[in-house]
């Protein structure tokens, strides 16, 4: 799932090549018709916003929404250069006189009023976003205390607690922290878990810039532990069994995990 560094880089892109400028908006297929996409032509693209996971094109009073999920994406093309995917596959083009953006499937493509999205029930539940300009880790960890019985690798996804956080970086940041992942909120210090959001914070900012995520342990089950050498542990965690990926001797307490 595309998380909120890939999230950050497509707002940056489309705000480049697109914001600022009344664009021809047209539906590719039902799901474009569906999402409503065509209320947007000729308007203007005022901003293009990241929040966590959720992308916002604010276009004078409207907002499309996109979230990619697995497999959606964003392309930018100058204008009239082929596609990297299929037609078939597209769902929405946005383009102005020198550059087009194409969206390509993922669970959530629609248009919103200003109100509307004002009073959406998934994102006004956001929790804050780990690459807000003014994220403050202090009080996204005190956000986190909260739910003192959620192991931390679990609650480092939970939406409602932190926006932007995936598989991907939930298991970097507590390894570059050296935090367990298994241990519960209520266990962690202040000090753990401010350098565990700020480790993701840093990750993420420099997986924006270099256009790829840094990885150490991710889906590196059974190799070496870059620090110490020790074979790197994985298994699923909490309700949905997402994969944590950890060192057993560098993330002091995670050999308790059973």
């Amino acid at each position: 799932m595309a998380e909120g560094d890939t999230i950050l880089r497509a707002a940056r892109r489309l705000e480049r090549a697109l914001g600022g400028r009344a664009l021809a908006v047209r539906a590719l297929g039902g799901r474009g018709r569906a999402a409503g996409v065509e209320r947007l032509d000729g308007r203007r693209l005022e901003q293009v916003e990241a929040r966590g996971k959720h992308l916002l094109l604010r276009f004078d009073g409207l907002v499309l929404h996109s979230h990619l999920g697995m497999s959606g994406a964003w392309h930018v093309y100058r204008r009239g250069a082929a596609w990297r995917k299929p037609t078939g596959a597209a769902w929405a083009t946005l383009s102005g006189e020198e550059s087009e953006a194409v969206q390509f499937g993922g669970p959530t493509l629609r248009v919103l009023s200003e109100s509307q999205l004002r009073r959406d029930p998934t994102l006004s539940r956001l929790g804050p976003d780990v690459l807000a300009p003014d994220f403050d880790p202090a009080a996204a960890a005190e956000r986190l205390r909260a739910s003192p019985d959620r192991e931390l690798g679990e609650a480092l996804l939970d939406q409602r607690l932190l926006a932007g956080i995936g598989n991907i970086f939930k298991s970097e940041a507590c390894f570059a922290a050296r935090t367990d992942p298994w241990r519960r909120l209520g266990e962690l210090t202040d000090e753990e878990l401010r350098a565990t959001l700020e480790a993701a914070r840093r990750l993420m900012l420099e997986s924006v810039a270099k256009g790829r995520p840094p990885v150490a342990v991710y889906r590196r089950a059974d190799r070496p532990c870059p620090a110490c050498g020790t074979s790197l542990a994985a298994r699923g965690q909490g309700d949905a069994n997402r994969r944590t990926y950890w060192c057993l001797r560098c993330q002091a307490g995670a050999r308790r995990a059973k």
